[in-house]
This record gives structure tokens, C-alpha cells and sequence, in this order.
């Protein structure tokens, strides 16, 4: 419809709803049918404009002016409690009614003087059907609004750029895999190589399935430098277990994996088959950053210094993940994983000067635990140090000496890592402090007082160390822990405790405004936005005898074995990451104008895509705590 054909009404609407999602990203010949559909209500001032008792909802109501305030009664421990949700200026409802072909679950009211258009169902239908923005969002609305959240971000360079990061492994190969037999020699090996120009061969049986992979490297080690002879089957020097991944996985997960793994080809099949190979060079070459060039650096530090200026590039590596639009589940991973490198390497070279100066005993066992988000894989641009030791003795070592050691190198550890840029835990939570440098058997005991007698404040205090994960050193020590807490913390008492301390920590929504500021003026995003998500799949996971760690594989493994519904986890997780993504922006704009890094936002500074969906993520952490209510509160 030509704009000199509307109505000055019709111009007015469309005007009007191109300013809101999901309108703003559909045709405009559809957005012009919408308007030509629509008639405008009145509602005064706590007037019912749909309730349960109404039927199956017919309507799709959108908010032209004023508030509308949606009342639904919750079941808790104290009673019946209503529950309040503010809808403003160009939000829709009732989506999930209208979804469902069910009736509201609420009861939806207006807030002073109210103006709303509304559309019919055969309307609504024919909508749905004419414009496929239109019906996604009706059918996954904050999956959409997320999407267009990130996408406001970026110049169209940067999202080209950012699409990449997510191309499928199979739109990466550029030829025909080069291979040879278990059974090749090692001298015709080498020759396929150099007269295909190659930096690897993959290793299969007769029916492509992969046994192995023969690199440059292989060459060197196992090779050249103890003079194999050529004429010896590529078997015997082949490195067995390559990396592989399916030909559907996005690029950035082969970057993640093979800055893990410290390689630099991946074998990409189809079912057990091979089909591609991709390199280093044509992932990296989708990105400006440098992800493996850390990665190599950190391998080859030999000192505090050259560690901390990687640290530093760390920092500015995530910068630039963010600037380009990569969403905060794969920055979180990314700086996770290259911060525990880091700290790897720090633990490992003080380690090793420890040993060759008798400072510490070769005969004890120990692993470096990580806690709270570090443990979780949920860091963001810098966190706080939480960490402890879990060790055993040997050949009649004494424990006390044993402890003594551990802990004066563990300190010195502490004190790299705050240099190297991961400051010291104001809590003391940390291995060089004697309290949590411990043996199975004491972690144990700590663990079963908590669960046991643990009461709301002490629990509150102690809920980071359900998050361990061991980093370096003998990892079983800290598996056979977890092993035991997945049965320990499967105890009624101490899952209510637990939920009476999440269910405290209520999201910032308010009754009459949009949000609940504090002292500040503002949110903060960690205590208030990410840690009612973190609180709660901790609970879901402990109660389900799950080893999960990360706030996302707890959800995901609890879903699995049909503890939550899959729509719920789906929206909880989006909401979970754009939280994550919304702090870490906050905390890299800080960053550049030299400001100390802070969790608190003032909601007014957003644009009003970023505020709708920050109220829509914190119903999703109500929504989230009322189900916990349901489950651990009698």
C-alpha cells in the first residue's frame, strides 16, 4: 500500500508500530494490513480488559498508550500471593493464551487512562500467515526480541562477520579430504602431504571411518626427530583421537575446541564418515581476533610478565567478540576458557619452581579447584578469585606439613593470579588460605555440615562451593568429590534451605513502575538479574543427583530427564544470556572510560528494545523462582 493511499490515521499507526518490535522488522505492506485491521479501545483506570474467566482468548490486545498491569495468583509456603506484571507502550498480549488457544492465566488490568488497539482472530490468522517475522514472534517472542536486540548493535560488516561465526562446519571445506590407510607407509604418508600441500592427512578404513590423524607435528616428534623409518605403517606415529566434530557445528565451536585442545585441524564427518577437513587457517580467517594466537602464547609463557600482558589481551580479545556481536554464551566460554589457560599456566610454573627448590613434597596429590563463576565456565570480563585445594598424602607424609606446603605455594599462586589481572576474593575464598586447602575426607565434612545443619545465612555464604570444578592437577581426586556430593545433597531439608535463600533474592520488577531501583538508582545485574538463574538450576541439579556445573548444562540435564518443561528451559537460558550479554557490555563500556567495572545499570539509559526485554528476562526469573517455590517449599 502506497503511503499517499493511507489514511492519516493508517500513517499515524504504522508510524507508530514501525518503532516497536515485531513490526519494525516486518513488511511494510504487511504492517499497513495490520493497521487497516485494527480499531482502538478505552479502558479506565483499573478496568478489567480480560480475565480467565473470559473464554478462550480471541484478541490480540497492542498497548497504543498508557499501562496495563497483568495480576496472576502464585502458590507459595505463605499462602496464596498475587503476582504483578507491567505491559507498556507497544507490548502485545495475550500472546501465550492466543498461542495456546486457551484461555488467560491472569487477570489484565489498566493503570490510569489506557488507549489499546486490538485485532481479531480471523485477523490475527491472516496476519500470522502473510508475514513470517510476525508469526516467529508470536510463537518465540523473546527469542525474536533478542535476536533484534543484538542485531541494533552492530554495523552490517560486523553482523556479515558475526553471521560467519555461526556458518555450519560443511560451508568451510574447501576440498576433498586428503587420506591415507593405517596401513600407508610413513615415507608415502610424507609424500602425499608435500604433493598435495597439506599440513595433515586423515587417517580411515575402508569405509571412511576415522582412525587416526598424521600431522606436520607427528612428523617432527615421531618421525624425524627419532629417525623412523619410512617404510613403518603411518599407525605406529599417527595421533590417535583427533579432534572431530559433525558437519551441522557452528564455527565457533570448532575455535573453542581447538584453542582447548591446542590444535589446529578438525575432522568433520557425517554420522561415523569423514567428509572435510578444516584448518586453523579457514577458521581464523572468518575473525579479526586472534583466539589461537593466545592461546599458543600461554602455552609458551615462561614468566609473570609475559602472563599478565596475555591477560591483558584477553580483555581485549572479548572486547572485540562483543563489538562484533557474538552473542554471551560463546564470550563467556571463551573468556573461561582462555582465563583458566592463564591460571593454568601460573599454577603449573609455580608448581614446577616449587618442586625444584624442595618447597613443596612430590609425594602428595593434590588438584586446583575453581569456584563460583570460574568453576560455572561463566566468567565475564574479570572475576573475582574463588578457589581451594583438595589433596592426599603419601608414603606416611605428615598431613599438616602436607597442608603447610600446599598452602604457602597455593598463596604465592593467589598473588600471580591477582598480578596477572583476577583480583584476590575479599571472602578469603581461596587455596592459600589453610580453610580451604583440605583432603577428601574435610571437604566432605564441611559439605555434610552444610547440607546436614546448614542454616539460611550459612548456606547463603557456602553456595559458590557447590560450583567447584578441578583445573589442574589429579582430576579424580575432585570427580570422586563430586561423585559423593551427587548423592549427599539429594536432602529435603537442605534443598528448602537453599530455595528459602534463592527465593529472597527477588527480581527487580515493580508493581506501578517498570522496575525496582536501588540506592543507586539502578539494577544490579549480577545479584538481581543472573544469580536467581544461577541459584536455581544449582537447586534443580543438586535435587536431581546431577554433576552439572555451568547454569545451562544444569538446566539442560534436568530437562532431559523430564524434570522441566523444554519451552520453560528454552526462555530461561535466553533470558540467562542476555543478562550475560547485557552485563558484559555494560562492564566494556565502562572499561573504555577508565571507570571502575560495576553490575549496576540504570534501566533509563537503555533503549526501549534493551528495557522491554530486561523486564521481559526478569518475569522469566520470577516465572523461574515460582517453580522452584512449587518444588522445595512444602
Amino acid at each position: 500500500m502506497a503511503s499517499s493511499s493511507r489514511s492519516p490515521l493508517e500513517q499515524i499507526t504504522v508510524e507508530f508500530l514501525r518503532r516497536h518490535v515485531p513490526f519494525r522488522n516486518m513488511a511494510i505492506e504487511h504492517v499497513c494490513f495490520l493497521a487497516g485491521k485494527l480499531s482502538l479501545s478505552y479502558y479506565g483506570q483499573q478496568e478489567v480488559i480480560v480475565a480467565p474467566g473470559d473464554g478462550v482468548a480471541r484478541t490480540l490486545y497492542i498497548i497504543k498508550q498508557g499501562m496495563v498491569v497483568s495480576e496472576e495468583a502464585q502458590s507459595g509456603s505463605s499462602g496464596e500471593a498475587t503476582q504483578f506484571t507491567q505491559l507498556m507502550e507497544g507490548e502485545c498480549f495475550p500472546l501465550g493464551a492466543l498461542r495456546a488457544g486457551r484461555p488467560v492465566s491472569s487477570v489484565f488490568r489498566a493503570v490510569g487512562d489506557l488507549f489499546l488497539w486490538q485485532l481479531d482472530a480471523d485477523a490475527l490468522a491472516l496476519l500470522r500467515e502473510k508475514s513470517a517475522p510476525f508469526r516467529d514472534f508470536c510463537d518465540h517472542p523473546l527469542t525474536n526480541m533478542l535476536k533484534y536486540a543484538f542485531q541494533t548493535m552492530q554495523t552490517d560488516f560486523l553482523l556479515s562477520e558475526t553471521a560467519m561465526l555461526s556458518l555450519p562446519l560443511q560451508q568451510l571445506i574447501r576440498r576433498q579430504p586428503i587420506t591415507c590407510t593405517p596401513e600407508t607407509t610413513v615415507g608415502v604418508a610424507m609424500d602425499r602431504m608435500h604433493q598435495s600441500g597439506v599440513g595433515c592427512l586423515a587417517v580411515v578404513d575402508e569405509q571412511s571411518r576415522i582412525r587416526g590423524i598424521f600431522t606436520l607435528h607427528d612428523v617432527l616428534e615421531r618421525v624425524a626427530l627419532p629417525c623412523c623409518a619410512s617404510d613403518r605403517p603411518v599407525s605406529d606415529v599417527m595421533t590417535l583421537q583427533p579432534l572431530t566434530l559433525p558437519s551441522c557445528a557452528p564455527a565457533h565451536e570448532a575455535i573453542l575446541a581447538m584453542a582447548r585442545l591446542g590444535v589446529r585441524h578438525v575432522l568433520v564427518v557425517d554420522g561415523e564418515r569423514l567428509c572435510g577437513v578444516v584448518t586453523e587457517r579457514d577458521l581464523f580467517s572468518l575473525q579479526r581476533i586472534s583466539l589461537g594466537q593466545i592461546h599458543g602464547a600461554i602455552q609458551h609463557a615462561t614468566d609473570l610478565i609475559q602472563l599478565r600482558q596475555i591477560g591483558q589481551d584477553i580483555v581485549l580479545l572479548i572486547r572485540n567478540m562483543l563489538v562484533q556481536g557474538v552473542g554471551a554464551e560463546h564470550v563467556t566460554e571463551t573468556a573461561s576458557l582462555l582465563n583458566e589457560q592463564l591460571a593454568c599456566r601460573i599454577i603449573h610454573l609455580e608448581h614446577q619452581r616449587s618442586l625444584e627448590q624442595g618447597l613443596v613434597s612430590p609425594h602428595m596429590d593434590y588438584c586446583w579447584l575453581a569456584m563460583g563463576s570460574e568453576g560455572r565456565r561463566e566468567l565475564t570480563m574479570r572475576s573475582d578469585q574463588d578457589n581451594g585445594i583438595l589433596f592426599t598424602v603419601t608414603d606416611g607424609m605428615d598431613l599438616a606439613q602436607a597442608r603447610h606446603q600446599l598452602t604457602a605455594m597455593a598463596l604465592r599462586i593467589n598473588n600471580h593470579l591477582d598480578y596477572c589481572g583476577f583480583p584476590l576474593c575479599h571472602g578469603k575464598i581461596m587455596a592459600g588460605n589453610p580453610k580451604w586447602c583440605l583432603t577428601l575426607s574435610e571437604w566432605q565434612s564441611h559439605f555434610r555440615r552444610w547440607i546436614d545443619y546448614g542454616d539460611p545465612e550459612s548456606l547463603l555464604q557456602a553456595s559458590i562451593f557447590f560450583d567447584f570444578r578441578s583445573i589442574y592437577g589429579h582430576h579424580e581426586l575432585a570427580a570422586n568429590l563430586r561423585q559423593w556430593l551427587t548423592q549427599a545433597a539429594v536432602h529435603a531439608r537442605f534443598l528448602h534451605q537453599m530455595t528459602l535463600n534463592a527465593l529472597r533474592n527477588r527480581p527487580p520488577l515493580g508493581i506501578f513502575r517498570d522496575f525496582a531501583l536501588n540506592s543507586e538508582g539502578g539494577i544490579d545485574l549480577k545479584l538481581h538479574g543472573i544469580m536467581p538463574f544461577i541459584d536455581a538450576a544449582r537447586i534443580f541439579a543438586l535435587a536431581a543427583g546431577r554433576p552439572e556445573v555451568g547454569t545451562k548444562s544444569r538446566l539442560s540435564a534436568v530437562m532431559a530427564h523430564g524434570k522441566l518443561d523444554p519451552a520453560d528451559v528454552e526462555s530461561w537460558t535466553h533470558a540467562f544470556h542476555f543478562l550475560q550479554w547485557l552485563r558484559l557490555r555494560h562492564q566494556l563500556q565502562l572499561a573504555e572510560q577508565g571507570q571502575t567495572l560495576s553490575h549496576t545499570i540504570q534501566p533509563q539509559r537503555l533503549n526501549e528494545l534493551d528495557r522491554r526485554i530486561l523486564k521481559e528476562v526478569l518475569r522469566q526469573a520470577r516465572k523461574l523462582q515460582a517453580r522452584l517455590a512449587m518444588d522445595f517449599q512444602p
